[in-house]
């Protein structure tokens, strides 16, 4: 690997004591807390410089106390973070998380579409409003579909061409069941829209327990063939990737499937793309 600050551009943290999560009830090793001494135990090993905190819960004090972590650290360079698109004062939500402790790491904002009941929740005039006041505020928008909401993303990415948007988890594709199609299709449909980027995150988790390097090697090939290594990003997806992997693993195998780029190639997956996306240099 290249000397050039690698950056883990997808991760979460959570105490269950603060703010339960009831989604991880039967995630055995996952129910407990995950806290920054934990992630910086996990990155120093694998020898990651930074990363990007992403929004668990659909809840603002979390990312209150997101950004208030982060405006103490030297490891976390961006968070981020949830407000509710739906309301007609997102403007105003987003002006009182810059303005709290840790502010001035807010890199962008998420909402969980994938338990969305509607295919096409992102194209709802609320929610469009909601996204145009996100990228009035100069933020990214995190979006998590499965492949399935991926029409909605790329309507509303052509709607919004100035908003930056960034498919997390390449859109979960079925790498298990070996489901390639519709999923590449609808993908290089997203990724010729030029104010798009996406993760190479989570991608363990949807191949399952068993999975091998080459299980992955083809979903990431079509997504570096479509977007090239200039809008990707590499994302552990800790702690959620430990339902099939250590951290040390997630980094090694993004590190094998895409051992065909060139070092400077390398460099933009691995911490340049999220760099500049998230203008973490700013920070």
């Amino acid at each position: 690997m290249s000397a050039a600050r690698r950056i883990d551009a997808h991760h979460h943290l959570w105490d269950l004591a603060a703010r339960p999560q009831e989604w991880l009830a039967g995630l055995e090793p996952l129910h407990r807390d995950f806290g920054e001494a934990d992630l910086r135990a996990a990155t120093g090993a694998a020898g990651i410089d930074a990363t990007v905190l992403v929004q668990v819960l659909p809840d603002v004090r979390e990312t209150v106390e997101f950004l208030a972590l982060a405006g103490e650290s030297d490891l976390v360079s961006g968070v981020v973070g949830w407000v509710d698109l739906t309301s007609p004062d997102v403007a105003d939500q987003l002006d009182g998380l810059r303005r709290g402790p840790g502010g001035g790491k807010l890199v962008g904002v998420r909402h969980l579409v994938e338990p969305e009941p509607d295919p096409e929740w992102l194209t709802r005039p609320d929610v469009v409003a909601g996204l145009r006041a996100v990228r009035d505020a100069g933020l990214v928008y995190d979006v998590l579909t499965r492949p399935h909401q991926l029409p909605a993303v790329v309507a509303v990415a052509k709607a919004l061409p100035d908003l930056v948007f960034v498919l997390d988890h390449l859109s979960k594709p079925d790498i298990a069941g070996l489901v390639l199609e519709p999923w590449a299709a609808r993908l290089a449909e997203l990724a010729a829209l030029r104010n798009v980027a996406a993760k190479v995150s989570g991608l363990v988790t949807e191949a399952g327990p068993h999975w091998t390097v080459d299980d992955l090697r083809p979903w990431v090939d079509v997504a570096l063939e479509e977007f090239g290594p200039s809008r990707l990003m590499f994302g552990t997806d800790w702690p959620v990737c430990l339902l099939a992997a250590s951290y040390a693993e997630v980094v090694e195998s993004a590190r094998q499937v895409t051992d065909g780029l060139s070092a400077a190639e390398r460099d933009q997956v691995f911490g340049g793309t999220a760099t500049r996306v998230y203008r973490l240099g700013d920070r």
